[in-house]
């Protein structure tokens, strides 16, 4: 693992992929916000190390909400991101989440499966039972892994990939993230973050075929330092 002047913390790079530890706060790439993306510093990063004159080709391959720290992949060439984004679609990428929630759910391991709907005006999604107009199947299989003094660590794998998923399903039956006002807790962190995290990836490279296994640290802070 490799840290930057400016914070970043590369977990895996070669000639293809880079995959980086994305701090909570950071966006992945560049928003109405106009706030500097990731994808400018890993580019910064990408230029320095390697002496690369013009434009670095960067990819971005998948997102993670702005408040939730962990994994993200972006593609160094354009034949990695392409076998990346059909990867993504085939779901041959193996995505696993941690997530600090208040309530414990009441089994300690199930699958969710819901239809989601988002709505653009609040950026916010709703959890259905049954398929409504617009609606997307979501399914998520959790388990929790300790109970803490106030809150419950799980650890979330991912079948699909919706716009909150993990967020909306979690408090759709009752176990709030930790700081996630936006979806029904009741105080905020301090940094603004939330205690979800992008914490494990697995994956054949798309170029060189080996497995590709990464861990991301958790951030520091009293909560998830009681997780390790």
């Amino acid at each position: 693992m490799y840290s930057t002047k400016n914070n970043l913390q590369v977990l895996h790079e070669d000639n293809h992929i880079i995959i980086v530890n994305k701090r909570a706060g950071d966006i992945v790439q560049g928003d109405k916000t106009g706030d500097k993306p990731l994808s400018d510093v890993v580019k910064e990063y990408i230029k320095i190390k390697y002496n690369k004159p013009g434009a670095v080709f960067l990819g971005t391959v998948h997102r993670l909400d702005r408040p939730t720290s962990g994994i993200v992949i972006y593609a160094r060439t354009s034949k990695a991101l392409e076998r990346l984004n059909k990867m993504l679609r085939e779901k041959t990428i193996q995505k696993t989440y941690w997530a600090v929630v208040k309530n414990q759910p009441k089994k300690t391991t199930d699958t969710l499966v819901n239809f989601l709907k988002k709505n653009p005006k609040n950026n916010k999604s709703t959890a259905y039972s049954k398929e409504i107009d617009g609606s997307k199947k979501a399914i998520l299989h959790y388990q929790v892994l300790k109970k803490l003094d106030n809150y419950s660590l799980l650890e979330i794998d991912l079948e699909t990939g919706r716009h909150h998923q993990i967020r909306v399903q979690l408090s759709n039956i009752g176990s709030t993230i930790k700081g996630d006002l936006k979806y029904g807790a009741k105080r905020s962190n301090k940094d603004g973050s939330i205690h979800l995290h992008a914490r494990k990836i697995k994956f054949t490279h798309p170029v060189s075929k080996e497995l590709i296994k990464v861990i991301a640290p958790t951030p520091s802070n009293p909560i998830w330092d009681a997780c390790l």
